[in-house]
């Protein structure tokens, strides 16, 4: 069975991965379970480019082909923050509990309608041939007036899914990752690695 390298130590991340690609036929494994440690500069300005960053850099150390994705969190009403500084937003050690405040404290007294945001995923494959493939995919929904549920991490206790009537911490993982952008990105890759 062939390996695949995700470029991400983000346990949470790899179970959604794990259990998406689970059809492949290939191990998927992080770079922490690859024995892989570097810091990686992701200075690109779009998902696409960090992405890229991230799977090229991984490859040409270890020669395997290697997965990654750059995804994050873009409210309309606030120009798209915090885009791709998601993760790094108000500081990587800040707790998402205190991130999810401040964007609500932020959006406060803006009405629905206004609320408008989306989870964007970008993923990347990069192969030991130097070839590289990039696919993206979102998630619509709109910021909700307070953290709701257990279910995902990060911002997904804000992320209010209208259509479902719930944030997309309140689905299971299993109806999360049918509809998420990273399901919906994964699925699109996949495709690329067959």
């Amino acid at each position: 069975m062939r390996r695949i390298i995700f470029a991400t130590g983000n346990e949470g991340k790899m179970k959604e991965i794990r259990e998406i690609l689970s059809d492949l036929d290939a191990e998927v494994v992080s770079m922490k379970a690859a024995g892989i440690q570097t810091e990686i500069v992701e200075n690109g300005l779009t998902f696409e480019e960090n992405a890229i960053i991230k799977a090229k850099t991984i490859c040409e150390m270890t020669g395997e082909i290697v997965l990654a994705d750059d995804s994050g969190l873009e409210i309309d009403y606030l120009d798209k923050e915090p885009g791709i500084y998601s993760a790094r937003y108000m500081g990587e050690d800040t707790s998402y509990h205190v991130k999810n405040a401040n964007l609500i404290q932020r959006l406060n007294g803006v009405p629905d309608e206004q609320r408008t945001a989306r989870f964007v995923c970008a993923i990347a494959a990069a192969f030991p041939d130097g070839t590289v493939k990039t696919v993206r995919a979102a998630m619509e929904g709109r910021i909700g007036y307070e953290e709701k549920g257990e279910n995902g991490f990060g911002y997904d206790p804000i992320f209010y899914l209208p259509e479902y009537g719930c944030t997309s911490a309140q689905l299971s993982m299993e109806e999360k990752n049918k509809i998420s952008h990273r399901g919906k990105a994964l699925r699109a890759i996949k495709d690329e690695l067959r």
